[in-house]
């Protein structure tokens, strides 16, 4: 790798480091201040002229001062004359804003795209888009990168004779049935009505589950909505254990509250795409960070990045 230079903003630096360490690159300082009247204000203490410069941040709580700090750290490069800027955004939390499902509202995922793209974005590399649709909200190259062989290879320590992949609806079903074809295994899916951010109802499984050992699959737990009412949907069944998987585990509001409630969760699995959890019993974070290394590596030395996934193996 040549003339590349990391920064991270406040949102993750644990995954930054981390990722840094891989490549074995010293992760680039900066700082961020706020004016008195609120405003911030970001620099960037390292050359960026003529540089490759990546810059970390996932979208997570705070999300809008996370989104803020990465504009303008991006912008901060393309003004110091840096040669190509990538956005290495592990979750973008916009990208559940797809859709224009009400009257006169914005769709956020496309609207922060283009942002990204103003602020000076020559690249995004980011994993787990909730739709496929929010990719082709970019007018710059993304990188999309699954976490699926990285949590495939955690369950494959186990026994799988008896077990099924469950999704909570069909729009998650392709994923799971990629993850079950992985595992070997099975795959079912709840049929799910969402009535509010954090409610829904799934009525019925289909699918074979009764008496089997469930890994329920989605790419998102926030609030925990939809884990929760398929756990319910599952039991209904007489399954035999059940585990949970995700790309991105947020855990907000109450979704802690919400689990720690479920005492026949066998185990929760989720990745660092964004910082994990305090107090969340029987939880295993699995690491992406060497994947998105292998991915900056690749993009640095004009290398492919899709064929990180062609055979489905795994980096460590």
């Amino acid at each position: 790798m040549t003339d590349i230079t990391i920064f991270s903003g406040h949102a993750h630096r644990e995954f930054a480091e981390e990722m840094c360490a891989i490549l074995g690159l010293e992760l680039s300082a900066s700082r961020l201040s706020r004016f008195s009247n609120d405003c911030l204000q970001v620099q960037l203490r390292a050359n960026c002229r003529r540089r490759d410069v990546y810059i970390v941040q996932p979208l997570v709580p705070p999300v809008q001062e996370n989104l803020m700090e990465l504009l303008m750290m991006v912008d901060a490069a393309r003004g110091a004359s840096a040669d190509h800027v990538t956005v290495v955004m592990p979750h973008y939390a916009y990208a559940r804003s797809d859709k224009k499902d009400a009257p006169r509202i914005s769709i956020g995922g496309r609207l922060v795209a283009d942002l990204l793209h103003t602020a000076g974005a020559n690249r995004v590399l980011t994993m787990a888009l909730h739709a496929q649709q929010v990719h082709g909200f970019f007018s710059v190259p993304v990188d999309h990168l699954t976490a699926l062989p990285v949590l495939a290879e955690h369950f494959r320590a186990r026994d799988l004779t008896n077990t099924v992949v469950v999704s909570p609806d069909f729009g998650n079903a392709k994923e799971a049935g990629r993850f079950s074809r992985m595992l070997g295994v099975g795959m079912a899916a709840g049929s799910k009505q969402r009535q509010s951010d954090d409610r829904v109802v799934i009525d019925t499984i289909v699918g074979d589950v009764a008496g089997k050992d469930v890994i329920i699959l989605d790419d998102e737990i926030a609030t925990a909505g939809s884990v929760v009412e398929l756990l319910e949907a599952v039991r209904r069944y007489g399954v035999r254990s059940i585990s949970v998987a995700c790309t991105h585990g947020l855990f907000t509001g109450r979704a802690i509250e919400r689990l720690q409630a479920e005492p026949d969760i066998t185990e929760i699995v989720t990745t660092n795409t964004v910082p994990p959890p305090v107090g969340l019993p029987n939880l295993t974070v699995a690491s992406v960070a060497p994947l998105f290394a292998e991915a900056v590596k690749r993009i640095n030395c004009g290398e492919s990045v899709s064929s990180l996934f062609s055979d489905e193996r795994t980096y460590g």
